[in-house]
Protein backbone atom coordinates (compact mmCIF):
# COMPACT_ATOMS: atom_id res chain seq x y z
CA UNK A 1 0.00 0.00 0.00
CA UNK A 2 1.44 3.40 -1.11
CA UNK A 3 2.18 6.23 1.64
CA UNK A 4 -0.05 9.20 1.67
CA UNK A 5 1.02 12.34 -0.43
CA UNK A 6 2.72 14.28 1.60
CA UNK A 7 1.57 17.76 1.86
CA UNK A 8 3.73 20.21 -0.78
CA UNK A 9 5.58 22.89 1.35
CA UNK A 10 7.76 25.83 -0.81
CA UNK A 11 11.60 25.18 -0.96
CA UNK A 12 11.41 28.46 2.02
CA UNK A 13 9.71 26.30 4.09
CA UNK A 14 11.94 22.96 3.21
CA UNK A 15 14.93 24.68 3.84
CA UNK A 16 13.77 25.91 7.70
CA UNK A 17 12.27 22.09 8.40
CA UNK A 18 16.06 20.69 6.96
CA UNK A 19 17.74 23.34 9.51
CA UNK A 20 15.42 21.76 12.21
CA UNK A 21 15.69 18.11 11.55
CA UNK A 22 19.83 19.24 11.73
CA UNK A 23 19.45 20.92 15.12
CA UNK A 24 20.33 24.34 14.52
CA UNK A 25 18.86 26.88 16.99
CA UNK A 26 20.60 29.91 15.77
CA UNK A 27 21.61 31.45 12.34
CA UNK A 28 23.16 34.50 11.89
CA UNK A 29 22.91 36.81 9.03
CA UNK A 30 21.48 39.69 6.89
CA UNK A 31 18.56 39.96 5.01
CA UNK A 32 18.00 41.04 0.92
CA UNK A 33 15.69 40.25 -1.93
CA UNK A 34 16.84 37.19 -3.04
CA UNK A 35 16.15 35.53 0.98
CA UNK A 36 13.15 37.20 1.51
CA UNK A 37 11.15 33.84 1.28
CA UNK A 38 13.36 32.17 3.64
CA UNK A 39 12.89 35.06 5.95
CA UNK A 40 9.32 35.36 5.71
CA UNK A 41 9.75 30.89 6.50
CA UNK A 42 12.26 32.58 9.51
CA UNK A 43 9.21 34.30 11.08
CA UNK A 44 6.91 31.33 11.11
CA UNK A 45 9.73 29.34 12.81
CA UNK A 46 10.74 30.66 16.04
CA UNK A 47 12.57 27.88 17.46
CA UNK A 48 15.72 29.21 15.01
CA UNK A 49 17.22 32.06 16.50
CA UNK A 50 18.01 34.42 13.62
CA UNK A 51 21.03 36.66 14.83
CA UNK A 52 20.81 39.92 12.82
CA UNK A 53 24.42 41.76 12.24
CA UNK A 54 25.55 44.61 10.39
CA UNK A 55 27.57 43.57 7.81
CA UNK A 56 27.80 39.97 6.28
CA UNK A 57 31.35 39.01 7.40
CA UNK A 58 30.27 38.87 10.49
CA UNK A 59 27.63 36.71 10.18
CA UNK A 60 30.35 34.61 9.09
CA UNK A 61 32.77 35.45 11.65
CA UNK A 62 30.03 35.45 14.44
CA UNK A 63 29.06 31.90 12.86
CA UNK A 64 33.04 30.47 13.14
CA UNK A 65 32.72 31.81 17.17
CA UNK A 66 29.73 30.03 17.97
CA UNK A 67 30.74 26.89 16.02
CA UNK A 68 34.75 26.95 17.65
CA UNK A 69 33.26 27.56 21.07
CA UNK A 70 29.96 25.11 21.12
CA UNK A 71 31.21 22.29 18.92
CA UNK A 72 28.35 22.78 16.70
CA UNK A 73 28.38 23.95 13.39
CA UNK A 74 27.24 27.81 12.53
CA UNK A 75 25.21 28.56 10.19
CA UNK A 76 25.20 31.75 7.87
CA UNK A 77 22.14 32.96 5.88
CA UNK A 78 22.87 35.84 3.02
CA UNK A 79 21.34 37.32 -0.07
CA UNK A 80 22.74 37.06 -3.20
CA UNK A 81 25.58 38.86 -5.02
CA UNK A 82 27.53 41.35 -2.38
CA UNK A 83 25.61 39.87 0.64
CA UNK A 84 27.45 36.46 -0.60
CA UNK A 85 30.94 37.89 -1.84
CA UNK A 86 31.22 39.67 1.60
CA UNK A 87 30.57 36.40 3.36
CA UNK A 88 33.60 34.92 1.60
CA UNK A 89 35.92 36.34 4.16
CA UNK A 90 34.61 34.41 6.77
CA UNK A 91 33.96 31.48 4.59
CA UNK A 92 37.66 30.91 3.62
CA UNK A 93 38.57 32.02 7.34
CA UNK A 94 37.01 29.01 8.41
CA UNK A 95 37.75 26.69 5.42
CA UNK A 96 41.99 27.77 6.76
CA UNK A 97 40.98 26.92 9.88
CA UNK A 98 38.86 23.53 9.98
CA UNK A 99 35.72 25.49 11.33
CA UNK A 100 32.38 23.80 10.50
CA UNK A 101 29.86 26.00 8.70
CA UNK A 102 27.04 26.05 6.28
CA UNK A 103 26.47 29.68 4.54
CA UNK A 104 23.01 29.86 3.01
CA UNK A 105 23.07 32.17 -0.14
CA UNK A 106 20.54 33.67 -1.61
CA UNK A 107 20.92 33.83 -5.70
CA UNK A 108 18.91 35.50 -8.66
CA UNK A 109 16.38 33.56 -10.45
CA UNK A 110 17.47 30.28 -11.92
CA UNK A 111 16.19 32.09 -15.36
CA UNK A 112 18.21 35.59 -14.88
CA UNK A 113 21.17 33.15 -14.05
CA UNK A 114 24.46 34.35 -16.30
CA UNK A 115 22.27 37.54 -17.46
CA UNK A 116 24.35 39.93 -15.00
CA UNK A 117 20.98 40.59 -13.19
CA UNK A 118 20.40 43.14 -10.18
CA UNK A 119 22.52 41.68 -7.51
CA UNK A 120 23.84 38.31 -9.70
CA UNK A 121 27.06 36.83 -8.65
CA UNK A 122 28.82 33.44 -9.64
CA UNK A 123 28.48 32.47 -5.89
CA UNK A 124 29.30 28.54 -6.70
CA UNK A 125 32.59 29.68 -8.68
CA UNK A 126 33.94 32.03 -6.22
CA UNK A 127 33.92 29.23 -3.56
CA UNK A 128 34.79 26.62 -5.26
CA UNK A 129 38.22 27.00 -3.66
CA UNK A 130 37.41 28.12 -0.03
CA UNK A 131 34.64 25.58 0.84
CA UNK A 132 34.54 21.74 1.10
CA UNK A 133 31.97 21.95 -1.01
CA UNK A 134 28.85 23.65 -2.81
CA UNK A 135 25.65 23.42 -3.80
CA UNK A 136 23.38 25.34 -6.46
CA UNK A 137 20.07 23.91 -5.74
CA UNK A 138 17.52 24.31 -8.68
CA UNK A 139 14.51 22.24 -7.52
CA UNK A 140 13.22 22.78 -4.14
CA UNK A 141 12.69 18.93 -3.66
CA UNK A 142 16.59 18.41 -3.36
CA UNK A 143 16.87 20.99 -0.72
CA UNK A 144 16.38 18.42 1.91
CA UNK A 145 18.79 15.83 1.11
CA UNK A 146 21.35 19.25 -0.02
CA UNK A 147 20.99 20.47 3.78
CA UNK A 148 21.26 16.83 5.20
CA UNK A 149 24.66 16.33 3.06
CA UNK A 150 26.00 19.95 4.08
CA UNK A 151 25.71 19.73 7.56
CA UNK A 152 27.64 15.82 7.32
CA UNK A 153 30.30 17.42 5.13
CA UNK A 154 30.87 20.62 7.07
CA UNK A 155 31.15 18.46 10.24
CA UNK A 156 32.78 15.08 9.40
CA UNK A 157 36.32 14.35 8.63
CA UNK A 158 38.32 17.43 8.75
CA UNK A 159 35.54 20.73 9.12
CA UNK A 160 34.60 23.07 7.14
CA UNK A 161 32.21 25.39 5.56
CA UNK A 162 29.49 24.30 3.37
CA UNK A 163 28.14 26.50 0.49
CA UNK A 164 24.33 26.19 -0.48
CA UNK A 165 22.99 28.57 -3.32
CA UNK A 166 19.41 28.91 -3.80
CA UNK A 167 17.59 31.00 -6.63
CA UNK A 168 14.84 32.95 -5.31
CA UNK A 169 12.24 30.75 -7.19
CA UNK A 170 13.51 27.87 -5.94
CA UNK A 171 12.32 29.35 -2.67
CA UNK A 172 9.19 30.18 -3.74
CA UNK A 173 8.45 26.84 -5.83
CA UNK A 174 6.22 24.15 -3.97
CA UNK A 175 7.67 20.46 -3.46
CA UNK A 176 7.09 17.63 -0.83
CA UNK A 177 9.22 17.25 1.77
CA UNK A 178 10.30 14.10 3.92
CA UNK A 179 12.63 14.08 6.34
CA UNK A 180 15.81 12.63 4.48
CA UNK A 181 18.00 10.10 5.83
CA UNK A 182 21.60 10.98 5.48
CA UNK A 183 22.28 9.60 2.36
CA UNK A 184 25.65 11.95 2.70
CA UNK A 185 27.14 8.73 5.01
CA UNK A 186 27.63 6.79 1.89
CA UNK A 187 28.86 9.23 -0.54
CA UNK A 188 31.54 11.35 2.28
CA UNK A 189 33.32 8.31 4.47
CA UNK A 190 36.22 10.50 6.44
CA UNK A 191 39.34 8.16 7.84
CA UNK A 192 38.32 6.87 11.59
CA UNK A 193 40.68 5.01 13.52
CA UNK A 194 43.94 4.36 11.84
CA UNK A 195 45.57 1.41 10.29
CA UNK A 196 46.88 -0.79 13.48
CA UNK A 197 49.96 -1.76 12.32
CA UNK A 198 50.98 2.08 11.78
CA UNK A 199 49.82 3.30 15.09
CA UNK A 200 51.93 -0.10 16.47
CA UNK A 201 54.81 1.32 15.03
CA UNK A 202 54.26 4.99 15.95
CA UNK A 203 53.41 3.76 19.79
CA UNK A 204 56.98 1.62 19.44
CA UNK A 205 58.75 4.99 18.56
CA UNK A 206 57.43 7.00 21.14
CA UNK A 207 58.42 4.52 23.51
CA UNK A 208 62.00 4.24 22.38
CA UNK A 209 62.61 7.72 21.66
CA UNK A 210 65.29 9.63 24.15
CA UNK A 211 63.99 12.97 23.03
CA UNK A 212 60.55 12.96 21.62
CA UNK A 213 57.95 15.81 21.03
CA UNK A 214 54.51 16.01 20.55
CA UNK A 215 53.58 18.68 18.21
CA UNK A 216 50.11 19.13 18.50
CA UNK A 217 47.47 21.44 16.07
CA UNK A 218 44.13 22.49 16.16
CA UNK A 219 42.95 18.88 14.73
CA UNK A 220 42.63 18.23 18.79
CA UNK A 221 40.01 20.08 19.93
CA UNK A 222 37.86 19.71 16.19
CA UNK A 223 38.14 15.72 17.26
CA UNK A 224 36.52 16.28 20.42
CA UNK A 225 36.90 16.96 24.17
CA UNK A 226 37.80 13.43 24.43
CA UNK A 227 40.79 13.91 22.03
CA UNK A 228 42.17 16.35 24.45
CA UNK A 229 41.74 13.96 27.43
CA UNK A 230 43.74 11.21 25.65
CA UNK A 231 46.94 13.97 24.63
CA UNK A 232 46.96 14.23 28.37
CA UNK A 233 47.45 10.49 28.84
CA UNK A 234 49.90 9.99 26.12
CA UNK A 235 51.94 12.68 27.58
CA UNK A 236 51.75 11.53 31.31
CA UNK A 237 52.48 7.99 29.72
CA UNK A 238 55.11 8.54 27.79
CA UNK A 239 56.59 11.71 29.64
CA UNK A 240 57.35 13.50 26.39
CA UNK A 241 56.92 17.45 26.27
CA UNK A 242 54.12 19.05 24.68
CA UNK A 243 53.61 22.11 21.98
CA UNK A 244 50.79 23.23 20.27
CA UNK A 245 50.20 25.27 17.02
CA UNK A 246 48.15 28.79 17.28
CA UNK A 247 44.91 27.05 16.58
CA UNK A 248 45.84 24.17 18.98
CA UNK A 249 45.97 26.36 22.09
CA UNK A 250 43.58 24.98 25.32
CA UNK A 251 43.91 21.25 23.90
CA UNK A 252 46.69 21.00 26.48
CA UNK A 253 46.56 22.26 29.90
CA UNK A 254 48.73 25.20 29.90
CA UNK A 255 49.74 24.58 33.79
CA UNK A 256 51.49 21.01 33.10
CA UNK A 257 54.64 21.02 33.65
CA UNK A 258 54.96 18.68 30.26
CA UNK A 259 53.83 22.49 28.36
CA UNK A 260 56.13 23.44 26.34
CA UNK A 261 54.46 26.98 24.91
CA UNK A 262 53.78 27.62 21.12
CA UNK A 263 55.93 27.14 18.81
CA UNK A 264 56.59 28.52 16.02
CA UNK A 265 57.62 32.74 14.43
CA UNK A 266 56.42 33.82 18.01
CA UNK A 267 56.36 30.11 19.76
CA UNK A 268 58.64 30.03 22.88
CA UNK A 269 62.73 29.14 22.81
CA UNK A 270 61.93 26.03 24.67
CA UNK A 271 59.39 24.64 22.32
CA UNK A 272 61.65 25.36 19.31
CA UNK A 273 64.26 24.19 19.95
CA UNK A 274 62.64 21.14 21.26
CA UNK A 275 61.15 20.94 18.11
CA UNK A 276 64.95 21.37 16.55
CA UNK A 277 66.42 18.99 18.58
CA UNK A 278 64.21 16.10 19.25
CA UNK A 279 64.87 12.46 17.82
CA UNK A 280 61.18 11.85 17.52
CA UNK A 281 58.40 13.97 16.62
CA UNK A 282 54.52 12.95 16.60
CA UNK A 283 52.66 15.28 14.72
CA UNK A 284 48.73 14.99 15.73
CA UNK A 285 46.29 17.28 14.19
CA UNK A 286 48.37 19.74 12.95
CA UNK A 287 49.49 20.72 9.04
CA UNK A 288 53.24 22.04 9.02
CA UNK A 289 52.27 25.74 8.82
CA UNK A 290 55.07 27.86 7.31
CA UNK A 291 54.74 30.25 10.47
CA UNK A 292 55.43 26.73 12.35
CA UNK A 293 58.10 25.28 10.58
CA UNK A 294 60.40 28.36 9.44
CA UNK A 295 63.21 27.37 6.79
CA UNK A 296 61.39 23.63 5.63
CA UNK A 297 65.24 22.26 4.90
CA UNK A 298 66.29 23.63 8.62
CA UNK A 299 62.65 21.72 10.23
CA UNK A 300 63.67 19.31 13.03
CA UNK A 301 66.44 17.81 11.01
CA UNK A 302 67.39 14.64 12.78
CA UNK A 303 64.38 13.36 13.83
CA UNK A 304 62.08 10.88 12.67
CA UNK A 305 58.44 12.41 11.75
CA UNK A 306 54.96 10.63 12.48
CA UNK A 307 52.13 12.40 11.29
CA UNK A 308 48.49 11.84 12.14
CA UNK A 309 45.88 13.72 10.59
CA UNK A 310 42.32 13.18 9.27
CA UNK A 311 43.48 15.58 6.01
CA UNK A 312 45.01 12.98 3.48
CA UNK A 313 45.88 15.77 2.05
CA UNK A 314 47.86 17.25 4.02
CA UNK A 315 50.13 14.28 4.73
CA UNK A 316 53.79 15.03 3.09
CA UNK A 317 52.49 18.31 1.20
CA UNK A 318 54.87 20.25 3.07
CA UNK A 319 56.95 18.10 5.10
CA UNK A 320 58.34 14.47 4.02
CA UNK A 321 57.49 12.39 7.34
CA UNK A 322 58.61 9.01 8.21
CA UNK A 323 55.19 7.61 8.87
CA UNK A 324 52.45 9.05 7.76
CA UNK A 325 48.72 7.74 9.04
CA UNK A 326 45.56 9.17 7.75
CA UNK A 327 42.87 9.21 11.04
CA UNK A 328 40.77 10.85 13.53
CA UNK A 329 43.50 12.24 15.62
CA UNK A 330 41.35 11.39 18.43
CA UNK A 331 40.87 7.77 17.81
CA UNK A 332 44.08 7.46 16.76
CA UNK A 333 45.36 8.40 20.26
CA UNK A 334 43.08 6.42 22.06
CA UNK A 335 44.60 3.45 20.16
CA UNK A 336 47.85 4.33 21.43
CA UNK A 337 47.38 4.26 24.83
CA UNK A 338 45.55 0.98 24.48
CA UNK A 339 48.69 -0.46 22.75
CA UNK A 340 50.99 1.21 25.44
CA UNK A 341 49.12 -0.29 28.36
CA UNK A 342 48.39 -4.13 26.77
CA UNK A 343 52.30 -4.06 26.09
CA UNK A 344 52.72 -2.42 29.12
CA UNK A 345 55.30 -0.51 27.76
CA UNK A 346 58.22 2.02 29.81
CA UNK A 347 59.10 5.02 28.34
CA UNK A 348 63.16 5.51 28.44
CA UNK A 349 65.00 8.12 30.88
CA UNK A 350 64.20 11.43 29.96
CA UNK A 351 65.95 13.21 31.95
CA UNK A 352 68.74 14.29 30.45
CA UNK A 353 66.21 15.53 27.45
CA UNK A 354 64.33 17.66 30.26
CA UNK A 355 67.28 18.45 32.00
CA UNK A 356 68.05 20.50 28.13
CA UNK A 357 64.60 21.90 28.39
CA UNK A 358 65.45 23.06 31.37
CA UNK A 359 68.04 25.21 29.93
CA UNK A 360 66.12 26.66 27.35
CA UNK A 361 63.32 27.42 29.49
CA UNK A 362 65.72 29.16 31.73
CA UNK A 363 67.02 31.83 28.48
CA UNK A 364 63.28 33.01 29.62
CA UNK A 365 62.33 33.85 26.56
CA UNK A 366 58.68 35.59 27.04
CA UNK A 367 60.92 38.10 29.55
CA UNK A 368 59.90 42.00 28.53
CA UNK A 369 61.24 45.08 29.87
CA UNK A 370 59.38 46.54 32.82
CA UNK A 371 57.69 49.79 33.61
CA UNK A 372 56.32 51.86 35.82
CA UNK A 373 55.24 54.88 33.86
CA UNK A 374 53.49 52.93 30.84
CA UNK A 375 51.62 50.08 30.31
CA UNK A 376 53.69 47.23 28.65
CA UNK A 377 51.44 45.47 26.46
CA UNK A 378 52.90 41.62 27.70
CA UNK A 379 51.82 42.98 31.54
CA UNK A 380 48.08 43.96 30.20
CA UNK A 381 47.79 40.75 28.97
CA UNK A 382 49.33 38.99 32.10
CA UNK A 383 47.38 41.19 34.50
CA UNK A 384 44.20 40.58 32.41
CA UNK A 385 45.07 36.54 32.60
CA UNK A 386 45.03 37.21 36.26
CA UNK A 387 41.87 38.73 37.10
CA UNK A 388 39.96 36.49 35.02
CA UNK A 389 41.01 32.78 34.78
CA UNK A 390 38.60 31.39 37.76
CA UNK A 391 35.84 32.40 35.28
CA UNK A 392 37.17 30.29 32.36
CA UNK A 393 36.36 32.64 29.97
CA UNK A 394 35.89 32.67 26.36
CA UNK A 395 38.69 34.81 24.34
CA UNK A 396 38.36 35.93 20.97
CA UNK A 397 41.43 38.02 19.44
CA UNK A 398 41.76 40.19 16.24
CA UNK A 399 45.34 39.99 14.21
CA UNK A 400 48.59 41.58 14.90
CA UNK A 401 50.89 41.70 18.12
CA UNK A 402 47.84 41.54 20.47
CA UNK A 403 47.03 38.50 18.84
CA UNK A 404 50.56 37.11 19.64
CA UNK A 405 50.66 38.43 22.31
CA UNK A 406 47.82 37.02 23.91
CA UNK A 407 48.82 33.68 22.74
CA UNK A 408 52.26 33.75 24.62
CA UNK A 409 50.85 35.35 28.05
CA UNK A 410 47.14 33.99 28.48
CA UNK A 411 47.21 30.36 29.42
CA UNK A 412 44.83 27.86 28.27
CA UNK A 413 43.78 24.75 30.49
CA UNK A 414 40.50 23.82 28.26
CA UNK A 415 39.90 23.49 24.58
CA UNK A 416 37.23 25.76 22.98
CA UNK A 417 38.50 28.95 24.92
CA UNK A 418 40.82 30.66 22.66
CA UNK A 419 39.44 31.36 19.07
CA UNK A 420 41.42 32.95 16.91
CA UNK A 421 41.62 33.46 12.80
CA UNK A 422 45.10 31.59 12.28
CA UNK A 423 45.69 30.27 8.88
CA UNK A 424 44.32 33.43 7.17
CA UNK A 425 44.74 35.94 9.70
CA UNK A 426 41.79 38.10 9.01
CA UNK A 427 41.64 41.50 11.06
CA UNK A 428 37.96 42.37 12.34
CA UNK A 429 37.79 38.31 13.05
CA UNK A 430 37.52 38.89 17.17
CA UNK A 431 34.54 40.80 17.54
CA UNK A 432 32.24 38.82 15.62
CA UNK A 433 33.54 35.78 16.92
CA UNK A 434 33.17 37.31 20.58
CA UNK A 435 29.05 38.01 19.68
CA UNK A 436 28.89 34.19 17.98
CA UNK A 437 30.87 32.52 21.37
CA UNK A 438 28.43 34.29 23.53
CA UNK A 439 25.02 33.88 21.50
CA UNK A 440 26.35 30.27 21.90
CA UNK A 441 27.78 30.61 25.60
CA UNK A 442 24.82 32.73 27.11
CA UNK A 443 26.69 32.41 31.38
CA UNK A 444 30.14 32.88 29.57
CA UNK A 445 32.58 35.52 29.89
CA UNK A 446 33.46 36.44 26.18
CA UNK A 447 36.79 38.90 25.91
CA UNK A 448 37.88 39.83 22.61
CA UNK A 449 41.75 41.33 22.60
CA UNK A 450 42.24 43.82 20.23
CA UNK A 451 44.09 46.24 18.47
CA UNK A 452 43.13 49.38 17.77
CA UNK A 453 43.01 48.91 13.90
CA UNK A 454 41.82 45.39 14.00
CA UNK A 455 38.70 46.27 15.62
CA UNK A 456 37.84 48.89 13.09
CA UNK A 457 37.42 46.00 10.63
CA UNK A 458 34.30 45.48 12.25
CA UNK A 459 33.30 47.47 14.73
CA UNK A 460 30.05 47.95 13.02
CA UNK A 461 28.96 44.77 15.02
CA UNK A 462 29.28 46.93 18.49
CA UNK A 463 25.28 47.10 17.10
CA UNK A 464 24.25 43.26 17.17
CA UNK A 465 25.80 43.18 20.75
CA UNK A 466 23.95 46.42 21.82
CA UNK A 467 20.39 44.82 20.22
CA UNK A 468 20.67 41.42 21.73
CA UNK A 469 22.05 42.42 25.08
CA UNK A 470 25.12 40.41 24.97
CA UNK A 471 27.44 41.16 27.48
CA UNK A 472 30.66 41.02 25.37
CA UNK A 473 34.10 42.86 26.58
CA UNK A 474 36.84 44.36 24.35
CA UNK A 475 39.90 44.73 25.59
CA UNK A 476 41.63 46.79 22.83
CA UNK A 477 45.82 47.08 23.03
CA UNK A 478 46.13 50.91 21.48
CA UNK A 479 49.40 51.33 20.80
CA UNK A 480 48.48 53.65 18.06
CA UNK A 481 50.15 51.59 15.45
CA UNK A 482 49.14 48.62 13.30
CA UNK A 483 51.70 47.28 15.42
CA UNK A 484 52.43 43.61 13.36
CA UNK A 485 52.87 45.94 10.54
CA UNK A 486 55.18 48.69 12.09
CA UNK A 487 57.32 45.70 13.46
CA UNK A 488 58.34 44.31 10.38
CA UNK A 489 58.72 47.94 8.77
CA UNK A 490 60.74 48.35 11.72
CA UNK A 491 63.01 45.06 10.83
CA UNK A 492 63.05 44.54 7.30
CA UNK A 493 62.71 47.96 5.89
CA UNK A 494 64.90 50.52 7.56
CA UNK A 495 62.13 51.70 10.05
CA UNK A 496 60.56 53.25 6.79
CA UNK A 497 56.84 53.53 8.24
CA UNK A 498 54.92 53.41 5.47
CA UNK A 499 50.87 54.12 6.12
CA UNK A 500 51.19 51.75 9.22
CA UNK A 501 50.10 54.70 11.83
CA UNK A 502 46.49 54.81 12.76
CA UNK A 503 45.88 58.42 12.79
CA UNK A 504 42.40 59.61 13.21
CA UNK A 505 41.42 56.93 15.93
CA UNK A 506 37.76 57.65 16.97
CA UNK A 507 37.73 58.42 20.83
CA UNK A 508 36.81 54.70 21.75
CA UNK A 509 35.13 55.21 25.41
CA UNK A 510 32.89 57.86 23.54
CA UNK A 511 32.11 55.77 20.74
CA UNK A 512 30.98 52.62 23.13
CA UNK A 513 28.74 55.29 24.92
CA UNK A 514 27.46 56.07 21.69
CA UNK A 515 26.47 52.48 21.06
CA UNK A 516 25.17 52.13 24.81
CA UNK A 517 27.90 50.31 25.57
CA UNK A 518 30.12 50.97 28.73
CA UNK A 519 33.62 52.47 28.09
CA UNK A 520 36.55 52.78 29.92
CA UNK A 521 40.27 53.89 29.66
CA UNK A 522 43.21 53.40 31.50
CA UNK A 523 47.07 54.22 30.82
CA UNK A 524 48.37 53.55 33.94
CA UNK A 525 50.20 50.48 35.16
CA UNK A 526 49.06 51.44 39.12
CA UNK A 527 45.64 51.74 37.87
CA UNK A 528 45.18 48.68 35.61
CA UNK A 529 44.00 46.24 37.79
CA UNK A 530 40.98 48.41 39.17
CA UNK A 531 40.26 49.42 35.86
CA UNK A 532 40.07 45.58 35.12
CA UNK A 533 37.88 44.10 37.99
CA UNK A 534 35.47 47.72 36.59
CA UNK A 535 34.89 45.60 33.34
CA UNK A 536 34.54 42.68 34.54
CA UNK A 537 31.91 43.64 37.44
CA UNK A 538 29.78 45.59 34.37
CA UNK A 539 26.78 43.60 33.25
CA UNK A 540 26.71 44.57 30.02
CA UNK A 541 29.44 44.94 27.05
CA UNK A 542 32.57 46.82 27.82
CA UNK A 543 34.87 48.80 25.31
CA UNK A 544 38.19 48.95 27.40
CA UNK A 545 40.96 51.24 25.76
CA UNK A 546 44.06 50.06 27.16
CA UNK A 547 46.92 52.76 26.12
CA UNK A 548 49.83 50.61 25.76
CA UNK A 549 53.62 51.48 25.21
CA UNK A 550 53.86 52.73 21.40
CA UNK A 551 57.04 50.72 20.10
CA UNK A 552 57.10 47.48 21.36
CA UNK A 553 57.82 44.46 19.30
CA UNK A 554 56.50 40.82 20.16
CA UNK A 555 59.38 38.36 20.93
CA UNK A 556 60.26 35.95 20.62
CA UNK A 557 60.29 35.94 16.61
CA UNK A 558 61.75 33.88 14.34
CA UNK A 559 62.14 36.22 10.69
CA UNK A 560 60.23 34.50 8.15
CA UNK A 561 62.12 31.88 5.92
CA UNK A 562 64.76 31.79 9.23
CA UNK A 563 65.16 28.80 11.42
CA UNK A 564 64.15 27.48 14.38
CA UNK A 565 67.79 28.15 16.09
CA UNK A 566 67.52 31.52 14.42
CA UNK A 567 65.40 33.11 16.36
CA UNK A 568 65.23 36.94 17.70
CA UNK A 569 64.30 36.44 21.72
CA UNK A 570 64.98 40.39 22.32
CA UNK A 571 64.57 43.75 21.41
CA UNK A 572 68.05 44.08 22.43
CA UNK A 573 69.13 41.52 20.07
CA UNK A 574 67.69 43.33 16.71
CA UNK A 575 70.71 45.04 14.57
CA UNK A 576 68.31 47.73 13.05
CA UNK A 577 67.56 46.31 9.85
CA UNK A 578 68.12 42.32 8.59
CA UNK A 579 70.56 41.21 5.80
CA UNK A 580 69.52 41.14 2.06
CA UNK A 581 69.48 37.23 2.28
CA UNK A 582 66.92 37.54 5.38
CA UNK A 583 64.74 40.47 3.65
CA UNK A 584 64.40 38.07 0.32
CA UNK A 585 62.62 36.05 2.72
CA UNK A 586 59.68 37.80 3.95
Amino acid sequence: MRNKKLAEKSGADILIEALLAQGVDTVFGYPGGAVLPIYDALFQHPKIRHVLVRHEAGAAHAAEGYARSTGKPGVVLVTSGPGATNAVTGIADAFMDSIPMVCITGQVATNLIGSDAFQEADTIGITRHCTKHNYLVKDPAELGAVVAEAFHIATQGRPGPVVIDIPKNVQVATAEYERHGNNAAKRYVPAGEADFAAITRAVELLAKAKAPILYTGGGIINSGPDASAALRELAALSGAPVTSTLMGLGSFPASDPAWLGMLGMHGTYEANMAMNQCDVMLCLGARFDDRVTGRLDAFSPNSIKVHIDIDRSSINKTVRVDLPIVADVGKAIRQMITIWNSRKLQPQKLDEWWARIKGWRSVGSLNYPASQSEIMPQYAIERLYELTKDKAPIITTEVGQHQMWAAQHFHFDAPNKWLTSGGLGTMGYGLPAAIGAQMGNPEALVIDIAGEASIQMNIQEMGTASQYRLPVKVFILNNEWMGMVRQWQQLTYESRYSNSYSDSLPDFVALAEAYGWKGIRCDDPAKLDDAIAEMLAYKGPVMFDCRVAKEANCFPMIPSGAAHTEMILHSDEVSGTMDDEAKALV
